[in-house]
């Protein structure tokens, strides 16, 4: 036990203090757009404030102590200017409004940059404002700092990485100010109402695509390829075979001195490129949708027309363009197989 590090015996209180502070975290309402009053801001000295505290304290005692009289006057100077930085600050963030612009969608791995709009009212300016994503982050915060000119706006932008696909809340937003000393730290946490669709991590090195499926199957396919139907006639090549030939022109053909004829069949209707988990060859389902995710941006790049049929989920037509695209890729982000179907 001699070698036990003497924090782990803090541990359960960060746990519990976790645990209480998502619980209050929980209850704010959740918008996009955030007026700070007296009711959602908080203060509270910063460890400066701490030892600012501190010292006051002992330079308090040592005047009582000595009655120095200038020793009076200093603590309660600086205790006073502690006081009103302490309002300085809380009033720095008081009526200002956040505003959030909607993101676009991103794919998972990526950074999902999210745009605010600070809006001050007021006739003063703000200065200092620091606003960081607290929530789903590996890390520190970043913080993003700005001062708000008085009765203008100003913008931040910040950013998070997401892990995984499908709809998401947006992550916890922290907006906070130290100024005008740096003793006091006030802030107030944001929870933003609208949602993220993210979209799969496509995989790294994926296969080309998968072979085209041939048009006009049953029996308008069966009555295409046994049909004698022909678009016209053109010369003769050699390798065509005799069936192709055709026999009555060509007697006629002998006759004058002409050239043999064959029939001109009709050019093979093209495939359809369908994507579906089958033809990824793979297991797993979220290698799956990886896979399919790398060949939508794949037939995409190439101006190829895809559709994209996932069992039990969705199935869209063969298309290409933007539009489908965004539709494939965000039926893969939403894709869950159902319990108990076959991989």
């Amino acid at each position: 036990m001699s070698g036990a590090h003497p924090a782990r015996g803090w541990r359960p209180l960060r746990a519990l203090r976790r645990e209480l502070q998502g619980r209050w975290i929980a209850r704010l309402p959740r918008t996009d757009q955030l007026l700070l009053t007296q009711r959602n801001v908080y203060i509270l000295p910063t460890s400066a404030g701490w030892m600012l505290a501190l010292t006051l304290a002992v330079l308090l005692i040592a005047s009582i102590n000595y009655q120095l009289n200038l020793g009076y006057l200093l603590t309660f100077l600086l205790a006073g200017s502690a006081a009103a930085g302490m309002l300085v600050g809380h009033a720095n963030l008081r009526a200002l409004v956040l505003h959030l612009q909607p993101p676009a969608a991103v794919f998972a791995g990526q950074r999902c940059a999210l745009r605010i709009t600070l809006d001050n009212p007021a006739r003063r300016a703000r200065h200092g404002i620091a606003l960081a994503v607290s929530q789903d982050i590996e890390g520190a915060p970043q913080w993003a700092w700005t001062d708000v000119p008085a009765q203008a706006s100003a913008v931040v932008e910040l950013a998070f990485v997401p892990r995984q696909r499908g709809w998401h809340p947006l992550p916890r937003i922290t907006a906070e100010t130290r100024f005008p000393l740096g003793s006091f730290r006030a802030w107030s946490y944001w929870r933003p109402a609208t949602q993220l669709l993210v979209y799969p991590e496509a995989e790294a090195a994926p296969p080309p695509l998968p072979p085209a499926r041939p048009q006009g199957t049953g029996r308008a396919g069966t009555r295409a390829a046994g049909n004698e139907d022909f678009d016209g006639v053109r010369a003769y090549r050699r390798g065509d075979p005799l069936k192709q030939v055709v026999w009555k022109k060509a007697a006629q053909a002998w006759a004058t001195g002409g050239a043999l004829v064959s029939r001109d069949q009709p050019q093979a209707q093209p495939g359809r490129l369908w994507l579906d988990p089958a033809a990824t060859g793979l297991v797993d389902v979220e290698a799956r949708i990886a896979r399919l995710t790398a060949w939508v941006l794949a037939a995409d790049r190439q101006g190829v027309q895809w559709g994209l049929d996932l069992p039990g989920a969705v199935r869209l037509a063969p298309d290409s363009g933007l539009s489908h695209r965004e539709r494939s890729l965000q039926a893969l982000a939403l894709y869950a197989p159902a319990p108990g179907a076959a991989p």
